[in-house]
């Protein structure tokens, strides 16, 4: 298993997120990203904000997400 937070992830906080794959921590951080919307919370509704400026470039999304899996892959198993 390996920790990360929200910020390390894209969004605002300091939330923790543990999972043994990347795929689940991103599932785990979309699930976070949905609650917040829910809450309409400014710092996370920001966050997204600047994530579908992503979308909006050819494979930005894609290097973003591949450069958010190898940091994941880098850190120590807790």
């Amino acid at each position: 298993m390996k920790t990360m937070t929200c910020k390390q992830l894209g969004g605002a906080c300091d939330q923790t997120f543990r999972a043994a794959t990347f795929e689940e921590m991103a599932s785990l951080s979309k699930e976070h990203g949905k609650e917040m919307f829910k809450k309409n919370d400014a710092a996370h509704l920001e966050a997204m904000k600047a994530m579908q400026l992503l979308m909006e470039t050819p494979n930005a999304m894609q290097d973003w997400f591949e450069e958010k899996k190898q940091a994941f892959n880098a850190l120590p198993e807790d």
